[in-house]
């Protein structure tokens, strides 16, 4: 971080939503390492680390990702608030879910929504974690692409095609869309 942080009155939560395997996450900690380097206080949830750590035990049915959600979008409320730019990555796969996200987040302070867009096909070429290959087994239950629904946002404030462009390309695009949110 650099020598004098610039400290936000009110941060803001982008929340990348996207099947797994989009690159959601690799976007997030390549525009927060380029923030921070800037002096901005930054975090990075996705959820690899939520549900290892506040949302321990949480399951893959539609209710659970929702109840897991809830209390993410509350963590990422709590930190913009305090001047954080918080940048979450998650599958969040249902359009009335991230709603409710929205509508957490939103009545205190400024939530954008991004898309990170790749067709089914190519993530489960990239595999990056080897969960297409289970969940096409049928050894992992309600994997979103697969055996469970991803419902494409209807409005998002950004959509980044992964399978169209390239990394840099589109950490570019979201490195400017979060400038243009804070300055």
């Amino acid at each position: 971080m650099g020598e004098n942080p610039k400290c936000l009155d009110k941060g803001i939560v982008v929340w990348l939503t996207g099947l797994p395997g989009s690159g959601k996450t690799t976007l997030a900690t390549r525009v927060a390492e380029k923030l921070r380097r800037e002096g901005y206080r930054v975090e990075v949830i996705d959820g690899d680390w939520a549900r290892k750590t506040i949302s321990l035990g949480a399951g893959y049915t539609k209710e659970e990702r929702r109840i897991h959600l809830h209390r993410i979008a509350w963590v990422a409320r709590l930190l913009a608030r305090n001047g954080v730019i918080v940048l979450c990555s998650f599958v969040s796969p249902y359009n009335d879910v991230r709603e409710m996200i929205k509508n957490i987040i939103s009545e205190e302070v400024p939530f954008k929504l991004v898309y990170v867009k790749c067709p089914v096909e190519e993530c489960i070429r990239r595999d990056p974690k080897g969960l297409y290959k289970k969940a096409l087994r049928g050894e992992i239950k309600h994997f979103t692409g697969i055996s469970d629904p991803f419902e494409e946002p209807e409005n998002p404030d950004l959509v980044i095609d992964t399978y169209r462009d390239d990394i840099e390309t589109n950490t570019g695009k979201l490195y400017r869309f979060v400038k243009e949110l804070i300055e």
